[in-house]
């Protein structure tokens, strides 16, 4: 009789645990805006900073995920100024290196979270949420003239 009912309780706890499919998408959107990255680059920044110097493995995964992510949104952008043409173009172009750049910097910035130690913690910490910051407010005015 007990080995009956343990199955029972493993699929009632599994089907309360599973929320229902209404749930799930009223919390997805089905396009990121850039209010969305300004979002994220907030609580992306106050996530690093929550990190210990103990999770620095999670801090920097956590940083090169969030990079990544602003990459390929900036390489949208770049397909986007390439169909454009003259002064346009130009102004596009100077954006997209703009973004390149502060990318690097945020790259470079979540490295030095890998290697920095339990002195250096704070201050890698710091620098990889403010170039992280700086990159998203970028692309955020990059992606609003886009839409112009």
């Amino acid at each position: 009789m007990r080995l009956r009912i343990i199955p029972v309780v493993v699929v009632t706890v599994g089907l309360l645990a599973t929320p229902p499919p209404h749930a799930s998408a009223q919390t997805t959107s089905p396009k990121t805006t850039t209010g969305d990255v300004g979002q994220k680059a907030s609580e992306t920044g106050q996530a690093i900073r929550d990190y210990t110097v103990e999770k620095k493995d999670e801090a920097v995964a956590h940083a090169k995920q969030a990079t990544a992510e602003l990459e390929a949104k900036i390489k949208d952008l770049e397909a986007q100024a390439a169909k454009q043409t003259g002064e346009l173009k130009a102004k596009s172009q100077a954006q997209i290196k703009d973004l390149k750049a502060k990318r690097a910097k945020a790259s470079q910035k979540a490295a030095d979270l890998g290697r920095a130690t339990k002195a250096s913690w704070e201050k890698a910490k710091e620098g990889f949420a403010d170039a992280y910051r700086d990159l998203a407010s970028a692309y955020d005015k990059a992606a609003a003239e886009f839409k112009k």
